[in-house]
């Protein structure tokens, strides 16, 4: 009996490690210095047609044609922008906002976070650890336009507890590219 227990326990132990290094093989992958140059050059300037970014990264246009489409379905790329001035479309108000919620569990935090999503004015929003649960950037016009935004959007949810604002006044660093 002892022989039987000690077997089934070694098996398990194998089909659990077996089944770790498999998932681990699916969630990770290889990139290659041709890899991190395409993506350098793609951050630089996502306009660039598949011939001049071959050139760019010193290979023929098929090869790397084929290796953005891979980054593409792997993920690494997952979306193509252009990076607009806030400022010139009249949205250069922008305020770090604080949010706590009352209580917080899975119903209301999803709840949260679905309607700030639907929110225009919120540009990015994180759940984060310490005395708040999220931070949000939000755009806006004017200072009147935020409060309208605080009062009837943002104040309007029932689970928010505390917002604290903090104003923009310069913007030192915006750089939407990774350092690869």
């Amino acid at each position: 009996m002892r022989h039987i227990t000690e077997h089934s326990s070694t098996k398990r132990r194998f089909h659990v490690l077996k089944q770790n290094k498999r998932m681990a093989n699916v969630n990770q992958y290889t990139l290659d210095s041709i890899d991190l140059d395409i993506l350098r050059a793609l951050q630089e300037d996502a306009r660039l047609t598949t011939r001049q970014l071959a050139a760019k990264v010193h290979r023929s246009p098929t090869p790397v044609f084929e290796r953005v489409r891979r980054l593409e379905t792997q993920g690494f790329i997952r979306h193509y922008a252009a990076v607009l001035d806030a400022d010139k479309l009249g949205q250069g108000f922008m305020v770090i906002c604080h949010v706590k919620l009352r209580i917080i569990n899975r119903d209301i935090a999803s709840t949260f976070v679905e309607y700030v999503r639907g929110l225009a004015e919120v540009s990015e929003c994180y759940h984060v650890s310490g005395s708040f649960d999220y931070i949000l950037k939000v755009r806006a016009a004017s200072m009147a336009q935020y409060r309208d935004f605080l009062l009837n959007k943002l104040g309007a949810i029932d689970s928010v507890g505390t917002i604290e604002s903090a104003f923009v006044m310069t913007e030192i660093k915006n750089d939407p590219t990774l350092p690869i």
